[in-house]
Parts: C-alpha cells; structure tokens; sequence
C-alpha cells in the first residue's frame, strides 16, 4: 500500500493522557517523521504537530486511538497524492 504524507494535531487538555499518548506514539514510531509540541501554560493545554509517512490506514488507526483518549483532540489532514 501507497505511502502518504499527513499532519495530524492534537490538543491536550487533560494531562493525565500524556503517558498514554506517548506510549501510542511510541507504538507508531516508524511512521513519524517529526514532531513538534507547544505546551500552552496559560489555558493549560499542550498543541502538538506530528508529521507522518504512513500507508492511509496506518494513520487513520493512529490518529484514531489518540483521539479516544480523554482530554485528546485531533485532527489530520493528508498532503495530495505524489
């Protein structure tokens, strides 16, 4: 299956998901290319970029065990077929 490029974003409100989304992004290490996060001290939220290389349904899957996590959003967003 046919690699492709995405973002996704997520925000995290609720601290306590952090060791859960690490360890998921620690599961899905291979795809990830970068990633970026800005801890937002003032509305207590951490904005987080991560970029991936993965076959569509990879990062589906990815994208959707961090969204089921409490006080997790995320939203991805695919680069156009190359």
């Amino acid at each position: 299956m046919e690699n492709r490029i995405a973002l996704i974003g997520i925000i995290v409100t609720d601290e306590d998901s952090v060791d859960a989304l690490n360890a998921v992004l620690h599961e899905y290490r291979q795809y990830i290319i970068g990633r970026m996060g800005v801890p937002y001290k003032e509305r207590k939220v951490s904005i987080i970029s991560l970029a991936v290389d993965a076959p569509q349904p990879v990062t589906s899957a990815l994208s959707g065990k961090i969204g089921r996590l409490t006080g997790v959003n995320t939203k991805t967003i695919y680069a156009d077929k190359q």
